[in-house]
């Protein structure tokens, strides 16, 4: 089969199949490029973008780890500051009655020189001079730590600061009311350290 034959087999010239041909390329060709045009623009925009928000991450990336070694330090000093306050709680409670046995020392330096000074002596007044002196110390030293002596007798009995040991029946005193002491009671500032042993009237 010649051309002319083929030509006319096809209704159409090789020609025109040619140019047809040519025109889809052209036009693939030209969409190839508006894409690629657009992603190189795209990828441009991005590596922009990137460039712009870069900065920025690198500064809180500081940030945070500015801020995790504060955390660090001050964690740390919450832990030492922990530890020596336990530490002076362990002291407090291990010396805390270290003043009180320091004002009571002179009254048991005053109680060794009137027992040495009563072997070579038959003076009993003057002993018992002396240990009431000493008592009286004694007593000053206490009520400066805050202890107080209970007065018990003619009170109403009242069970948060006398323990009744007897009742016993009394012309002087109503019923309920503490007739007798028979060992002082005592309060350390308000607080009940040994309530009184008391008689009762019925």
């Amino acid at each position: 089969m010649n051309a002319e034959q083929k030509e006319q087999a096809n209704g159409r010239p090789e020609t025109d199949v040619e140019t047809n041909e040519q025109e889809a390329g052209a036009t693939y060709d030209a969409g190839a490029s508006a894409e690629g045009a657009a992603d190189t623009e795209q990828a441009t925009g991005q590596s922009e973008a990137q460039e712009a928000v870069y900065p920025e991450v690198e500064e809180l990336k500081k940030q945070a780890e500015e801020n995790h070694q504060r955390f660090l330090r001050a964690q740390a000093d919450f832990d030492n500051f922990r530890r020596r306050t336990q530490k002076e709680k362990e002291e407090f409670a291990k010396y805390a009655s270290f003043k009180l046995i320091e004002q009571l020392l002179p009254v048991v330096d005053n109680f060794d020189r009137a027992l040495a000074a009563s072997k070579g002596s038959s003076d009993y007044e003057a002993l018992t001079k002396g240990i009431d002196m000493i008592f009286r110390q004694l007593e000053q030293v206490l009520t400066s730590e805050g202890l107080q002596k209970m007065e018990a007798v003619g009170q109403p009995f009242n069970p948060e600061y006398h323990q009744a040991i007897m009742q016993v029946e009394s012309d002087e005193y109503e019923e309920g009311i503490v007739v007798e002491e028979v060992q002082a009671g005592y309060l350390l500032k308000d607080k009940v350290i040994r309530p009184a042993m008391v008689k009762v009237s019925s």
